[in-house]
């Protein structure tokens, strides 16, 4: 037994030491400040809320108009920055002005998806592909030491049978090795499930302190979603479209919300970001948002990769269409996603 528990205390330690090396690498990064409010949105609440950002400021000043149910109308077609150009962009080429399938189709726009990735390469946020590979390796750490359990104890059986004078059980001696292996996977999960890092909450409370005094509807629904929007009107159109897009069971639409553990917040914010997207860092597979920050964010499961997907062209490489590892992407009057056996994108207008 003595060779077999030096083997598997090398292993154990080993697989402890790599995953904390990897939590800190994931998460480190060269920080730095939020640039503007389309980024403080990312980390507030992902690209559901960086669409809402441009969605309100275009509406306080008239360029667009929303009216029911749910329609958008462009009324001066000026653009500032290149959120609201997305957004008039999608709109031009939609067929219809249904404001869900508008915010659907922005949230997986180049210009929203390049802010996350911007997010990401400066350490502010971590990319979906990393932390579900991280995730993984909590789950297998933590199963192995939950396997093993049973292991020991029929070992600590063979053991007394085959030397009745051993004074400490083989149970006792790996235990703490299976223990601290469990809380290093739960510590290391939990740790790995908050998309924005430690550099990213810093750089959104700083920006908070410096632009929290600005009360135009951009920067209002930047900061705090869309309860700080001061036009009731569009906060129900906003809610409203959401919940299209994030009700459960609905084929090609999220099957349910992810709550992001790295903050708090209400269940108006889940309903409003609970809907497919393409950049997403939730536990690795979904979409509404990213989700950190003062009113925090939450995700609902079909986003296809961490890349772009924007009129229904998809990039490989991050979370997966319904929480699962494979995905689908649509475009039909606007965007949606649904879980399938491969991963595969489709474009139609109509």
């Amino acid at each position: 037994m003595g060779t077999l528990t030096v083997l598997l205390y090398t292993a154990g330690v080993t697989g402890i030491v790599l995953l904390v090396a990897r939590v800190i690498r994931s998460r480190g990064g060269s920080g730095g400040p939020v640039h503007d409010r389309y980024e403080a949105a990312f980390l507030s609440g992902g690209p559901a809320r960086v669409v809402d950002t441009a969605l309100a400021a275009l509406q306080a000043d008239g360029r667009i108009a929303v009216g029911g149910p749910g329609i958008v109308a462009v009324v001066r077609p000026t653009a500032y920055d290149p959120v609201e150009r997305a957004v008039l962009q999608e709109h031009a080429a939609a067929p219809h002005g249904a404001l869900h399938h508008l915010r659907m189709a922005v949230m997986r726009h180049p210009a929203v998806q390049e802010i996350g990735d911007g997010l990401a390469a400066r350490g502010l946020i971590v990319d979906p592909a990393t932390r579900r590979t991280t995730l993984r390796w909590c789950a297998v750490l933590g199963f192995s030491a939950f396997l093993f359990f049973p292991v020991a104890a029929v070992l600590t059986i063979v053991d007394f049978a085959t030397d009745p004078d051993a004074s400490v059980p083989y149970f006792v001696k790996v235990l703490p090795l299976l223990f601290g292996a469990g809380v290093t996977a739960l510590v290391c999960g939990a740790v790995s499930a908050k998309p924005v890092t430690p550099a990213g909450l810093r750089a959104l409370s700083a920006y908070g302190r410096g632009h929290g005094h600005l009360a135009d509807a951009g920067h209002l629904v930047a900061l705090h979603g869309l309860r700080g929007l001061p036009d009731p009107v569009l906060r129900e159109q906003l809610l409203a479209a959401a919940r299209i897009h994030g009700r459960p069971g609905r084929r090609g639409r999220g099957r349910g919300q992810r709550t992001s553990s790295s903050a708090h917040f209400s269940s108006a914010d889940a309903a409003v970001l609970g809907v497919a997207t393409t950049w997403c860092a939730a536990n690795g597979s979904c979409g509404g948002s990213v989700g950190s920050g003062p009113s925090g964010s939450s995700c609902s499961s079909g986003s296809c990769s961490s890349g772009s997907c924007s009129s229904g062209s998809c990039s490989s490489g991050g979370s997966g269409c319904g929480g699962g590892s494979s995905s689908s992407c649509s475009s039909s009057s606007g965007s949606s996603c649904s879980s399938s056996s491969g991963s595969s994108c489709s474009s139609s207008s109509g």
